[in-house]
């Protein structure tokens, strides 16, 4: 039996994890579900005198990317329009919005940033017509040049199977410029699903706790697929009969965290290489069954695809801790190791002390997502998991689990 859980690294708000109570509140609650608080599921099977580890794991899903903006370059092409970066976005939000709203307009409509730790508040004038939208865009566009068009938007599809390398990427800035730019951030797991030995598929809103499961709290909808197209397959290493949907969905899933697919790009230039995972029903897909790369996860419980598995999201999570320092990690442990370890440039960027060149080459070294569940993190703060919040009746508690 094995049991691989895919959560969010953190829950989806925004703020630094020591100074947000609704964070520490949620990460608290799937700590004393998880392996703390004396009543957990990893206390529960320790008790009963097995390894927990042995039967139930957790992961997270991280990217990273290179942000296709140098300074030197937009300062160069601000000179040669008279428009800036934020003047486009504004032109494009214009275009997005259509005409406007009049009581919209009526107050001036602006385009802020706010980025303190950055630079101060910024904005910039939408304009009133479409038309004088386009204009700008159409002149801010004209100044760029063969060379802009050979860099890539996006550097991300090396984490997958891509044809061509990381370090060849095209960049129009200088190196400083480009290490600056070179980021990470969570993958954030929203979807709701569960795959039960190839054969079973729960999918739809509901969310595994309280608020969900009991009947009386949030309104959802789930779906349960059985299928009776049945295929050959192989379970902890014996010959198996696998649902079709169910196998080829978890296999696509594992594929794609583990870097063992194409890059899966739809542009207008590009569409061609829309693949058929890309597809809605009632589009066929291709059957992949007999693939190598199918073959290294269709026994999800064999030796050698736990090895491909957990050695896949440690060496992930190791390029990604020595690049940015990314937090949660098992290593922070503390408070006191959180302020030591949360980097002091912005959320996501390079903290390491290397060239873009040196952090080309070891991101280069990622494949797919995965990355070790941080289910240590803090673990040395026994306040966050007990206290009266826990102990005795918290009404807000409802509002968050």
């Amino acid at each position: 039996m094995q049991v691989i859980v895919m959560i969010p690294e953190v829950p989806g708000f925004p703020g630094k994890i020591e100074d947000t109570r609704t964070i520490k509140l949620i990460m608290a609650a799937q700590w004393r579900t998880v392996n703390r608080a004396g009543f957990s599921i990893a206390e529960m099977i320790t008790k009963a005198g097995y390894d927990p580890k042995d039967y139930i794991s957790y992961y997270h899903l991280r990217s990273y990317d290179r942000i296709n903006g140098p300074r030197s370059f937009l300062e160069n092409i601000l000179k040669k329009t008279g428009y800036s970066y934020g003047h486009a976005q504004a032109a494009l939000a214009r275009i997005w919005l259509g005409a406007g709203n009049p009581e919209w307009d009526k107050n001036n409509g602006t385009l802020n940033t706010v980025e303190p730790e950055i630079s101060p508040t910024r904005s910039w004038s939408i304009p009133k017509t479409i038309a004088e939208a386009k204009k700008i865009l159409e002149t801010y566009e004209s100044a760029s040049t063969p060379s802009d068009r050979e860099v890539n938007d996006s550097v991300g599809q090396h984490a997958l199977q891509d044809s061509t390398k990381l370090q060849d990427e095209r960049w129009l800035g200088n190196n400083d410029e480009e290490r600056n730019c070179i980021i990470s951030e969570l993958t954030y797991i929203h979807s709701k699903l569960m795959i039960v030995d190839d054969l079973k598929v729960v999918i739809g809103s509901a969310n595994l706790n309280d608020r969900s499961m009991k009947g009386d709290g949030d309104s959802e909808i789930v779906v349960v697929v059985e299928d009776t197209d049945m295929i050959p397959s192989k379970m902890n290493g014996q010959s198996y009969q696998a649902a079709r949907f169910a196998a080829t969905f978890r296999r696509a899933l594992f594929k794609e965290h583990l870097g063992l697919i194409p890059p899966q790009n739809c542009t207008p230039t590009n569409a061609h290489d829309v693949t058929t995972f890309m597809t809605p029903v009632p589009n066929a897909q291709i059957d992949t069954t007999n693939s190598p790369e199918d073959h290294l996860v269709e026994d999800p419980l064999s030796d050698e695809f736990l090895a491909l598995w957990n050695g896949t999201a440690k060496n992930n999570t190791d390029i990604f801790w020595n690049i940015f320092r990314t937090v949660p990690n098992n290593a922070v442990k503390s408070w006191t190791d959180y302020n030591h370890n949360v980097p002091s440039v912005s959320e996501g960027h390079v903290v390491a002390n290397l060239s873009a060149e040196e952090i080309k080459k070891q991101l280069s070294g990622v494949k797919g997502h995965i990355v070790q569940g941080y289910m240590d993190f803090l673990i040395e703060e026994p306040g966050l998991v007990g206290g009266w919040e826990w102990t005795w009746l918290n009404i807000f508690l409802p509002l968050y689990i």
